[in-house]
């Protein structure tokens, strides 16, 4: 070895020992232990599904009309418009997806999320050893958006389990997948925040994070820094379909806890407690009278519920379940959703100022509990200038729409003033205003006229997305 060749690796060495060392004093993580262990766990997934040929919808030649054979415009009419004419079927065809996934256990279990393999006809798991097997799936659960597969193996590397309830944010966090269909690529960020709740997503408490997630990362394993998985890589928000810095994982206990219903009976139930509910605003925690805004406020119960049935009323605010604080109205369905089917739990609620606490029997979500009220209404109007809203009696047929047997008044139009500021809207059914019942258009005429001044106060509405409650304010 040449004495330049000796300097060489001295200084090459100096550099690799100092950037160990900055990067332990910088508090950075390091990662390559971490991906060296689990990459072999981590799958690429592909799917193929069959589509049904469609009739062809080109047109053909007018009548009479011919061009000759073996010019060039006979070769493009061909290209352009085969022969068949319109309503000519075409060929099956099929299509391909890819997706991420990893191993759960080393006798062939594999999870994923349910949209990666939803629909397909094959599933392909490929390896990080570049070794290819059919997958099956044995349960699939679009509300949790997970998918448990099996390939006939074992023997398999498989990832170790952590527990997502111990995560704190900021915690430094770890996804491999394969984004694009590039094969095990790893990225790092940070946990953003926790039991965060998406529409799309009633009953789960995503975990937040801004590590890089693409397209085919989904079903990926998040890892933490002691190399166990605490959730799948499920969802990104996106304006234009590529990684923003918000992403979401599914957590691991609700991961699990799906896995042993899919295990066990085939399918997954979910816990039922029938009510509609929202957020409390400062304006409608001061028209309740609550310090803070917090819980969930119930402004529906479902028909035969089993919130009806313990006791609880329209109006409630659903404080705790089954001991644990609801502090925002997005907490409360996850929590319901993970109760055992049949288990009487307490429900401490928030009622005329003062806390009560109900036991309800929690039953099975049924498959139509999320149906949308459908609305078509013309009724005749009256003018209240104070609130300075037009209102109408409810015809039958209106009743019938919105569910209501009784009561109620139909919002015709609304001027500028404090109905309007509220969030009170045409076709919006006012069922009760400052905590009394309205029977009919009159009496709500009556009581607006008796409302108090600069005090909020809560009002029912009825609309084509559910029940809600505003809070109302007269200057």
């Amino acid at each position: 070895m040449t004495h330049h060749k000796k300097w060489a690796m001295i200084v090459a060495l100096l550099v690799a020992s100092f950037m160990s060392v900055m990067t332990q004093a910088s508090g950075l993580p390091e990662f390559t232990e971490l991906v060296s262990e689990n990459s072999d766990a981590v799958i690429n997934i592909s799917t193929t599904k069959k589509n049904k040929p469609q009739a062809n919808n080109r047109r053909s030649l007018p009548p009479g009309m011919k061009i000759p054979e073996g010019t060039p415009f006979d070769e493009m009419f061909k290209h352009f418009f085969p022969p068949g004419g319109s309503g000519q079927r075409q060929q099956p065809y099929e299509t391909h997806s890819l997706g991420s996934g990893f191993v759960l256990s080393s006798d062939g279990y594999i999870l994923t999320n349910h949209h990666v393999i939803k629909d397909a006809d094959e599933i392909i798991v490929r390896f990080n050893d570049r070794n290819e097997m059919v997958a099956k799936v044995l349960g699939s659960d679009k509300g949790s958006d997970i998918a448990l597969l099996k390939v006939e193996a074992t023997g398999l590397k498989a990832v170790k389990l952590g527990d997502s309830n111990a995560l704190k944010v900021g915690e430094w966090v770890l996804a491999i997948g394969s984004p694009f269909g590039f094969d095990a690529s790893a990225t790092a960020g940070i946990v953003s925040a926790l039991g965060r709740n998406l529409p799309s997503d009633n009953y789960v408490p995503f975990i937040q994070t801004d590590v890089a997630i693409n397209p085919g990362n989904s079903g990926g394993p998040l890892f933490n820094l002691d190399g166990e998985v605490i959730g799948i890589n499920s969802q990104i928000y996106s304006r234009t379909g590529g990684f923003m810095g918000v992403s979401f994982a599914i957590p691991m206990d609700v991961v699990m806890d799906v896995v042993s219903q899919i295990k066990s009976q085939g399918f997954v139930s979910r816990g039922w407690l029938g009510v509609v509910i929202q957020n409390v605003t400062r304006e409608l925690a001061e028209s309740f009278g609550l310090d803070k805004p917090q819980g969930a406020l119930v402004s529906r119960i479902m028909p035969g519920s089993p919130a009806g049935k313990a006791g609880i009323v329209i109006g409630d605010i659903i404080l705790r379940f089954d001991g644990k604080e609801i502090t925002t109205s997005s907490s409360l369905p996850p929590i319901v959703g993970r109760t055992k089917i049949g288990e009487s739990v307490p429900v401490v609620v928030m009622r005329n100022n003062k806390e009560k606490t109900l036991k309800v029997i929690i039953e099975t979500l049924p498959q139509d509990a999320n149906k949308v009220i459908k609305t078509r209404n013309k009724p005749s109007q009256m003018m209240d200038e104070r609130l300075a809203v037009q209102v109408a009696e409810l015809t039958e047929k209106q009743r019938e729409d919105y569910g209501l047997k009784k009561g109620g008044v139909f919002i015709v139009g609304v001027k500028q003033g404090a109905a309007g500021k509220a969030g009170i809207r045409r076709g919006d059914v006012i069922v009760s205003i400052d905590n009394e019942t309205v029977e009919n258009a009159k009496q709500f005429l009556v009581i607006a006229r008796g409302l108090p001044e600069n005090k909020a106060i809560p009002v029912l509405v009825q609309r084509q997305q559910g029940a809600i409650f505003l809070a109302l304010k007269l200057e």
